[in-house]
């Protein structure tokens, strides 16, 4: 049995379905501590987006926003800067009404009066009722107020995206993080050219999280899942991050991404941030992997 003492913390790359656990990491988890391995889990993915979505988050964009010149501030940014207000109260409200905490404000949200409105919600015009009635009943009818305010503030929170994505982090989508940098790209070139560049607002983020995760559980052996193009840049910056706070922690690339896309891999800059890359389903390799760190094989 593999010693006590290697610490498995897994983790989710972002970025993925924010909305459905990504259920890789809580599988793996709960095999190696079957096999009484101390195992632990976290989604960073999910911990990114809560992070840049809070107040805290806005603020930093704001300051990021200001602090350049106005001739470069786009249209997505000059709407975020005029109602920040708005949003800095709404940002909150929506996000626990989202997670389930706060099913009050769906009338608020559905009477459209309490979030602000970007050009995502631009798309609602074009549904009318010639009646003069409600332009949206056909698809949420008179008792679908919940659903309704869920897709209003899913719409609020693309808009904010789109200010991230022009003013902050031009990779950055829900999702397809970076996607362009993973996907059919004939080399290793625009991403490490782009691990190379001065961090964003959004890497510092995702660098800070990572640094509290390593901090809090203290592990030997970090496997970071990688289930679609969209989470292979989060994946490599949050490597980074580790590499760079301690070096002897044993990074692991895995995932979805990495069975299909890396299994005839001859790049050697991936290891430059990772220790190993394993295929297909997790539980034998990394058995091996912990047998080979306890000196067992």
């Amino acid at each position: 049995m593999t010693p006590p003492s290697i610490r498995v913390l897994s983790l989710i790359a972002p970025m993925t379905q924010l909305n459905t656990p990504y259920p890789s990491t809580a599988y793996l988890t709960g095999f190696l501590r079957s096999r009484g391995v101390p195992a632990v889990q976290e989604d960073l993915a999910l911990a990114l987006a809560l992070e840049l979505l809070s107040p805290a988050g806005l603020a930093a964009m704001r300051d990021q926003i200001l602090a350049r010149p106005a001739a470069e501030r786009g249209p997505h940014a000059l709407a975020f800067i005029e109602r920040f207000d708005r949003h800095a109260a709404s940002i909150g409200p929506t996000i626990a009404f989202l997670q389930g905490r706060d099913p009050t404000l769906a009338h608020r949200i559905a009477s459209r009066a309490f979030l602000p409105e970007g050009p995502r919600f631009d798309a609602l015009e074009v549904y009318v009722d010639p009646e003069g009635g409600d332009p949206l009943a056909w698809a949420f009818g008179a008792l679908g107020v919940q659903d309704r305010a869920r897709h209003l503030a899913t719409l609020y929170l693309n808009d904010l995206a789109d200010v991230l994505r022009e003013a902050i982090d031009p990779r950055f989508e829900f999702v397809r993080y970076g996607e362009r940098l993973a996907m059919s790209q004939p080399s290793f070139d625009p991403l490490a050219q782009a691990l190379a560049a001065p961090p964003t607002l959004v890497d510092r983020t995702l660098q800070r999280l990572t640094r509290d995760a390593i901090e809090r559980h203290r592990p030997d052996l970090v496997l970071i899942s990688v289930p679609f193009p969209g989470a292979v840049y989060g994946a490599f910056r949050i490597a980074q991050a580790i590499k760079a706070l301690n070096p002897r922690i044993t990074t692991v690339l895995g995932g979805g991404f990495v069975n299909t896309e890396l299994r005839e891999l001859s790049e050697p800059r991936v290891f430059d941030h990772f220790d190993v890359v394993t295929l297909d389903a997790g539980e034998r390799p990394l058995l091996a992997l912990l047998e080979h760190l306890a000196g067992k094989r």
